[in-house]
């Protein structure tokens, strides 16, 4: 079984830091008697799960020769994954330029901006094929300058190894191998994936349930559908507006939708009950986890869900936990 390394006493740089992250018991924000942990990611050390992929990535890339000092690391991100490849870029002596939606918190783009990210702003509610919509964008400024390290998150399956190889066996070695159940949201695939594979080969009968949001694609290709248009959200880091590489759905048991109402206020319960301030993927894997309890049967109860909170809520002050921001779209 493969694990991280644990933590040195004393960090070389604070990339020695990223995994390792705790598991912990949610006591008020779920019901009844079923034992469900969240794996606290946002304790990563610029606050989100991304910063396990962005370190991967970019140490596998200059081990390889693709990119060495002074190079530029171009990526297409919702902030996360841009801020672990920013502080991945400030150790390893590169630049970084990320292609970001403006529909992105304030609270993302000013943190990006602190760590010397070059901004590149897009129109998150361009259709897919549009050369300037998000994903596009980014592709299209890789193949104008080979020179730039493209880790291209959203199909590079890479992303997913860097669960399967640490935060899969963080989580077997954390609950002694006793889990039945993993709830977790799907936004590029790489951490429900990887974590999915490495815990179905240790225990095959493990169920595994995503959550999609409700306008993206992927529970319509998971059923088998005919795609139609994405519709807009609002809910950050989960789904996407076209099937993409990285999402092993194969792995998937069951897929559930949230809506961006339903994840945004089971993101300000989490905080209430939990004491956890985490972003609304966060919410959505919370909203995920409800849904498994409340549709269990005697016959069919699991004994120990895990599920996943990717973010921390203080990149969402502005959104989701600003009560006129709320009122403005609906949601309270």
């Amino acid at each position: 079984m493969r694990t991280t390394p644990p933590q040195p006493s004393i960090c070389q740089d604070i990339a020695e830091a990223v995994g390792n992250t705790p598991l912990v018991r949610l006591q008020r924000a779920v019901p009844g008697p079923v034992e469900v942990l969240a794996k606290v990611e946002f304790m990563n050390p610029t606050g989100s799960v991304k910063d396990r992929i962005a370190r991967y990535l970019v140490d596998k890339a200059i081990s390889e020769g693709r990119i060495g000092p002074g190079g530029v690391v171009l990526e297409a991100s919702s902030g996360n994954t841009a801020m672990g490849l920013a502080m991945m870029a400030i150790l390893r002596g590169l630049r970084c330029r990320m292609v970001v939606r403006r529909q992105t918190s304030r609270e993302k783009l000013d943190s990006l901006r602190a760590l010397g990210v070059e901004l590149v702003l897009v129109d998150g509610t361009l259709p897919p094929d549009h050369p300037e919509s998000y994903n596009r964008k980014a592709q299209r400024l890789a193949a104008e300058d080979p020179s730039v390290f493209f880790p291209d998150q959203h199909n590079n399956r890479d992303n997913n190894q860097a669960h399967y190889l640490t935060t899969g066996p963080e989580i077997w070695a954390q609950t002694e191998g006793c889990v039945d159940t993993f709830v977790a949201g799907m936004g590029t695939g790489g951490t429900l994936s990887g974590v999915a594979r490495f815990l179905k080969e240790q225990d095959p009968s493990i169920r595994v349930v995503a959550v999609d949001v409700k306008g993206s694609v992927f529970s319509q290709h998971y059923a088998g559908q005919e795609l139609e248009p994405p519709r807009p959200y609002l809910l950050e880091g989960l789904g996407d507006e076209e099937v993409i590489g990285c999402p092993e759905f194969e792995l998937v048991d069951t897929m559930l939708q949230v809506t961006d109402r339903q994840a945004f206020l089971a993101a300000r319960d989490l905080a209430a009950s939990e004491g956890l301030l985490a972003g609304g993927s966060s919410g959505a894997a919370l909203w995920g986890v409800r849904q498994v309890l409340a549709a269990a049967t005697a016959s069919a109860t699991p004994k120990r869900i895990v599920t996943i909170l990717p973010d921390s809520g203080n990149r969402y002050l502005s959104t989701l936990y600003n009560d006129e921001w709320m009122r403005g779209h609906g949601f309270l």
